[in-house]
Protein backbone atom coordinates (compact mmCIF):
# COMPACT_ATOMS: atom_id res chain seq x y z
CA UNK A 1 0.00 0.00 0.00
CA UNK A 2 1.23 3.36 -0.71
CA UNK A 3 0.85 6.93 0.80
CA UNK A 4 -1.45 7.51 -2.02
CA UNK A 5 -4.12 5.19 -1.09
CA UNK A 6 -4.54 6.84 2.63
CA UNK A 7 -7.57 9.27 2.77
CA UNK A 8 -6.64 12.40 5.52
CA UNK A 9 -9.27 13.60 7.01
CA UNK A 10 -9.01 17.51 8.59
CA UNK A 11 -11.17 18.36 11.22
CA UNK A 12 -10.69 21.87 12.47
CA UNK A 13 -11.28 23.42 16.01
CA UNK A 14 -13.32 26.29 17.43
CA UNK A 15 -12.57 29.97 15.89
CA UNK A 16 -10.95 28.55 12.67
CA UNK A 17 -11.91 26.96 9.30
CA UNK A 18 -10.85 24.48 6.85
CA UNK A 19 -8.41 27.16 5.96
CA UNK A 20 -6.27 26.61 9.26
CA UNK A 21 -5.27 23.70 7.44
CA UNK A 22 -4.10 24.81 4.24
CA UNK A 23 -0.79 24.47 3.87
CA UNK A 24 -0.68 21.23 5.80
CA UNK A 25 -3.22 20.26 2.42
CA UNK A 26 -0.48 22.11 -0.51
CA UNK A 27 2.41 19.67 1.39
CA UNK A 28 0.21 16.36 1.50
CA UNK A 29 -1.25 16.99 -1.95
CA UNK A 30 2.59 17.41 -2.99
CA UNK A 31 2.80 13.45 -2.17
CA UNK A 32 0.25 12.55 -3.48
CA UNK A 33 -2.24 12.59 -0.16
CA UNK A 34 -5.50 12.31 -0.76
CA UNK A 35 -6.86 15.36 1.82
CA UNK A 36 -10.30 16.39 2.92
CA UNK A 37 -11.23 19.44 5.26
CA UNK A 38 -14.09 18.56 6.95
CA UNK A 39 -16.56 22.09 7.40
CA UNK A 40 -17.27 21.90 11.48
CA UNK A 41 -20.45 23.93 11.98
CA UNK A 42 -19.34 24.41 15.63
CA UNK A 43 -23.23 24.24 16.36
CA UNK A 44 -23.28 21.32 18.68
CA UNK A 45 -21.07 18.38 19.08
CA UNK A 46 -23.77 16.03 17.40
CA UNK A 47 -23.80 18.24 14.48
CA UNK A 48 -19.97 18.55 14.55
CA UNK A 49 -19.53 14.18 14.41
CA UNK A 50 -22.23 14.64 11.93
CA UNK A 51 -20.19 16.55 9.68
CA UNK A 52 -17.15 15.10 10.11
CA UNK A 53 -18.68 11.47 9.03
CA UNK A 54 -19.83 13.29 6.08
CA UNK A 55 -16.59 14.21 4.89
CA UNK A 56 -15.40 10.36 5.62
CA UNK A 57 -18.26 9.27 3.57
CA UNK A 58 -16.60 11.34 0.70
CA UNK A 59 -13.28 8.70 0.52
CA UNK A 60 -12.26 5.64 -0.52
CA UNK A 61 -9.87 3.24 1.48
CA UNK A 62 -8.41 3.51 4.60
CA UNK A 63 -8.28 6.78 6.78
CA UNK A 64 -6.16 9.18 9.01
CA UNK A 65 -8.23 11.81 10.68
CA UNK A 66 -6.54 14.43 12.67
CA UNK A 67 -8.34 16.90 14.86
CA UNK A 68 -7.37 20.46 16.02
CA UNK A 69 -8.08 21.31 19.51
CA UNK A 70 -11.95 21.29 20.07
CA UNK A 71 -11.69 18.71 17.28
CA UNK A 72 -10.29 15.72 19.44
CA UNK A 73 -13.25 15.37 20.80
CA UNK A 74 -14.92 15.23 17.53
CA UNK A 75 -13.05 13.05 15.95
CA UNK A 76 -12.94 10.78 18.85
CA UNK A 77 -16.61 9.93 17.97
CA UNK A 78 -16.31 9.23 14.09
CA UNK A 79 -17.58 6.18 12.54
CA UNK A 80 -14.50 3.63 12.69
CA UNK A 81 -14.94 1.61 9.87
CA UNK A 82 -12.89 2.76 8.09
CA UNK A 83 -10.20 5.30 10.43
CA UNK A 84 -7.10 3.82 11.05
CA UNK A 85 -5.43 6.37 12.98
CA UNK A 86 -5.89 9.41 14.80
CA UNK A 87 -4.11 12.75 14.79
CA UNK A 88 -4.61 14.61 17.90
CA UNK A 89 -2.92 18.60 16.45
CA UNK A 90 -2.35 19.83 20.34
CA UNK A 91 -6.26 18.69 20.86
CA UNK A 92 -8.84 17.99 23.55
CA UNK A 93 -9.60 14.34 24.40
CA UNK A 94 -12.13 14.03 26.86
CA UNK A 95 -12.85 10.59 27.87
CA UNK A 96 -16.69 8.26 27.86
CA UNK A 97 -18.76 10.52 29.99
CA UNK A 98 -16.24 13.86 30.27
CA UNK A 99 -17.49 17.11 28.77
CA UNK A 100 -15.43 19.50 26.53
CA UNK A 101 -15.21 21.89 28.91
CA UNK A 102 -14.28 19.56 31.82
CA UNK A 103 -10.92 18.87 30.04
CA UNK A 104 -10.49 22.26 29.02
CA UNK A 105 -10.25 24.14 32.25
CA UNK A 106 -8.30 20.51 34.11
CA UNK A 107 -5.86 23.33 34.98
CA UNK A 108 -5.09 26.53 35.60
CA UNK A 109 -5.07 28.14 32.35
CA UNK A 110 -2.01 30.14 30.83
CA UNK A 111 -1.36 33.90 32.12
CA UNK A 112 -2.09 34.98 28.31
CA UNK A 113 -5.13 32.99 27.67
CA UNK A 114 -8.49 34.84 27.13
CA UNK A 115 -11.34 35.15 29.29
CA UNK A 116 -14.01 33.05 27.40
CA UNK A 117 -17.76 33.72 27.67
CA UNK A 118 -20.98 32.85 25.71
CA UNK A 119 -22.68 35.99 24.16
CA UNK A 120 -26.54 36.49 23.71
CA UNK A 121 -26.90 33.19 20.89
CA UNK A 122 -25.16 31.39 23.34
CA UNK A 123 -21.87 31.53 21.13
CA UNK A 124 -18.12 32.07 22.04
CA UNK A 125 -15.69 34.31 20.02
CA UNK A 126 -12.24 34.83 20.45
CA UNK A 127 -10.95 38.17 21.74
CA UNK A 128 -9.45 39.63 18.83
CA UNK A 129 -6.62 40.46 20.61
CA UNK A 130 -6.59 37.34 21.71
CA UNK A 131 -5.35 35.59 18.15
CA UNK A 132 -1.71 36.97 18.67
CA UNK A 133 -1.58 37.02 22.25
CA UNK A 134 -2.67 33.07 23.10
CA UNK A 135 -4.01 31.24 19.92
CA UNK A 136 -1.15 32.32 17.52
CA UNK A 137 1.74 33.90 18.72
CA UNK A 138 3.95 32.45 16.92
CA UNK A 139 2.31 33.29 13.24
CA UNK A 140 2.92 36.21 11.60
CA UNK A 141 1.38 39.63 11.30
CA UNK A 142 -1.27 38.53 8.26
CA UNK A 143 -1.78 35.16 9.25
CA UNK A 144 -3.16 36.45 12.58
CA UNK A 145 -5.24 39.15 10.70
CA UNK A 146 -6.99 36.36 8.73
CA UNK A 147 -7.35 34.07 11.74
CA UNK A 148 -9.13 36.54 13.01
CA UNK A 149 -11.26 37.43 10.17
CA UNK A 150 -12.55 34.18 9.34
CA UNK A 151 -12.91 33.11 13.08
CA UNK A 152 -16.40 31.38 13.72
CA UNK A 153 -17.96 31.11 16.66
CA UNK A 154 -18.31 27.54 19.32
CA UNK A 155 -21.63 27.05 20.44
CA UNK A 156 -22.17 25.92 24.73
CA UNK A 157 -24.22 23.10 22.99
CA UNK A 158 -20.32 21.14 21.40
CA UNK A 159 -18.28 21.93 24.68
CA UNK A 160 -21.25 20.99 27.78
CA UNK A 161 -22.36 17.44 26.55
CA UNK A 162 -20.99 14.20 27.67
CA UNK A 163 -19.17 12.26 24.87
CA UNK A 164 -19.45 8.99 24.10
CA UNK A 165 -16.92 5.93 24.29
CA UNK A 166 -13.79 7.72 22.22
CA UNK A 167 -12.43 5.60 19.24
CA UNK A 168 -8.62 6.45 20.39
CA UNK A 169 -9.53 3.29 22.73
CA UNK A 170 -9.28 1.11 19.71
CA UNK A 171 -7.27 3.11 17.25
CA UNK A 172 -3.29 4.24 17.17
CA UNK A 173 -3.54 7.43 17.90
CA UNK A 174 -0.31 9.97 17.28
CA UNK A 175 -0.23 13.71 19.65
CA UNK A 176 1.39 16.62 18.48
CA UNK A 177 1.70 18.46 21.55
CA UNK A 178 3.09 22.16 21.27
CA UNK A 179 4.87 23.52 24.44
CA UNK A 180 4.41 26.82 23.83
CA UNK A 181 0.39 26.26 23.78
CA UNK A 182 -1.31 29.46 25.32
CA UNK A 183 -5.02 27.93 24.63
CA UNK A 184 -4.33 24.12 26.09
CA UNK A 185 -1.56 24.57 28.65
CA UNK A 186 1.25 21.61 27.65
CA UNK A 187 1.11 19.68 31.31
CA UNK A 188 -2.59 19.47 30.33
CA UNK A 189 -2.25 17.96 27.27
CA UNK A 190 0.40 15.23 28.19
CA UNK A 191 -2.22 14.44 30.87
CA UNK A 192 -4.94 13.56 27.77
CA UNK A 193 -1.99 12.23 25.84
CA UNK A 194 -0.63 10.04 27.78
CA UNK A 195 -3.66 8.45 28.91
CA UNK A 196 -5.33 7.73 25.54
CA UNK A 197 -1.38 6.35 24.95
CA UNK A 198 -0.61 8.26 21.79
CA UNK A 199 2.41 8.60 20.27
CA UNK A 200 3.78 11.92 21.86
CA UNK A 201 5.60 14.77 19.62
CA UNK A 202 6.87 17.35 21.50
CA UNK A 203 7.55 20.52 19.75
CA UNK A 204 7.64 24.37 20.82
CA UNK A 205 4.99 25.25 18.66
CA UNK A 206 1.70 27.84 19.76
CA UNK A 207 -1.97 26.56 19.95
CA UNK A 208 -2.39 26.10 16.03
CA UNK A 209 0.77 24.77 14.28
CA UNK A 210 -1.45 24.71 11.21
CA UNK A 211 -0.66 27.72 10.47
CA UNK A 212 2.35 28.79 12.07
CA UNK A 213 4.16 24.92 11.78
CA UNK A 214 2.26 23.30 9.16
CA UNK A 215 5.36 20.89 8.91
CA UNK A 216 5.87 19.80 11.99
CA UNK A 217 2.46 18.87 11.58
CA UNK A 218 2.92 17.14 8.28
CA UNK A 219 5.25 15.12 9.75
CA UNK A 220 3.23 13.59 12.25
CA UNK A 221 0.41 13.44 9.97
CA UNK A 222 3.26 11.19 7.55
CA UNK A 223 3.96 9.34 10.66
CA UNK A 224 0.39 8.43 11.21
CA UNK A 225 0.02 7.09 7.15
CA UNK A 226 3.37 5.04 7.35
CA UNK A 227 1.53 3.05 10.53
CA UNK A 228 -0.91 1.81 7.94
CA UNK A 229 0.90 1.40 4.80
CA UNK A 230 4.20 -0.22 6.30
CA UNK A 231 6.46 2.11 4.32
Amino acid sequence: MAASDVSVVLAHGAWADGSSWARVITALKAEAVKVFAAPLPLTSLADDVAALNRSLDRTEGPIVVAGHAYAGAVIALARPERVKALVYVTALAPDEGEKVADVFYRLEPHPRAPKLAPDSDGLIWLPEEAVAGAFAQNASADEQAVLAAVQRPISLSCITVPVGRPIWRDIPSWFLLAESNRMIVPENQRYMAERMKAKIAAHAVDHIPSVSAPMTVVDVIRDAIRSITGS
